[in-house]
């Protein structure tokens, strides 16, 4: 059985506070069956950091981009810039990118200019978007139609919307990425859309280090609490965790096509 983290901030982890070493870090992911790692950038500043830090590591993919609420910090942020730093052929995925009217209503043109950026140099070089959205539904795939999304596909990562946009996001090649939220008791919604979802179209993530699944809630998050993920997803679904774990690991594989697993 073999579980793939397809989301995670690898470079955001605060080892320190762990009290473990990076290496570590991976030795717990593995003992847990976690195969391979997505580690997604949030900024083009910080791209090549994040990069060095898991370059030894062969188990993880990186993907390249700027989060919504990160947009306007990359002070030289082009999509000559982006274009250039994703061509990396370590790079799997463009993103994470979208829409975030939740903690930022103020930057909304800016995010919308920038996510469609993201899905041009996705459709240019042939890789799948990251979507991170919230409270932005209906301008989310709006701007996915617009601009052509389901030619590159992608992702609609740390998934807490309705069913409806769901729906909406697979008519365009999107897969959904399920995370620890969907353990915790307050997700009733999520955990309906999780019953009524066609497994190959699923992913598990963590998002590390944020939302821990239950039983480590309000902890740090790593990969290898994924599993929970996974078994959580199984109960609602009434079938084996053996099996969630297979068909995620082969939808990642769909998705993520040049990642080396």
């Amino acid at each position: 059985m073999r579980f793939v983290d397809s989301h995670c901030h690898l470079d955001r982890i605060d080892l320190e506070k762990e009290k473990i070493d990076f290496g570590t870090l991976f030795e717990n992911a593995q003992a847990n069956n976690v195969e391979h790692m997505l580690c997604v950038a949030i900024s083009l500043d910080q791209f090549p950091a994040m990069v060095e830090k898991s370059k030894n590591y062969k188990n993880v993919s990186f993907s390249c981009g700027v989060h919504p609420l990160h947009v306007g910090e990359d002070k030289n942020f082009t999509l000559k810039d982006l274009h250039e730093l994703a061509s990396d052929q370590r790079v799997v995925a463009v993103g994470e990118t979208g829409l975030d009217y939740y903690y930022s209503k103020d930057s909304i043109a800016d995010q919308q200019k920038a996510f469609a950026h993201h899905i041009e140099v996705g459709n240019k070089l042939n890789k799948p978007i990251i979507v991170h959205t919230r409270d932005a539904r209906e301008d989310t795939i709006a701007i996915l139609k617009e601009q052509n999304a389901d030619k590159c596909r992608g992702v609609l990562h740390c998934f807490t919307e309705s069913w409806e946009m769901a729906k909406q996001a697979m008519d365009l090649n999107f897969y959904i990425s399920i995370s620890g939220i969907v353990t915790f008791k307050s997700a009733a919604e999520l955990q309906d859309v999780v019953r009524k979802m066609p497994l190959d179209r699923l992913l598990i993530e963590t998002d590390s280090p944020y939302l821990a699944p239950v039983p480590y809630r309000g902890k740090q998050n790593q990969p290898a609490y994924v599993k929970h993920v996974a078994e959580f997803v199984a109960q609602l679904k009434n079938i084996s965790v053996e099996e969630v774990a297979e068909q995620t690991t082969q939808n990642f594989k769909d998705l993520f096509t040049t990642a080396k697993l």
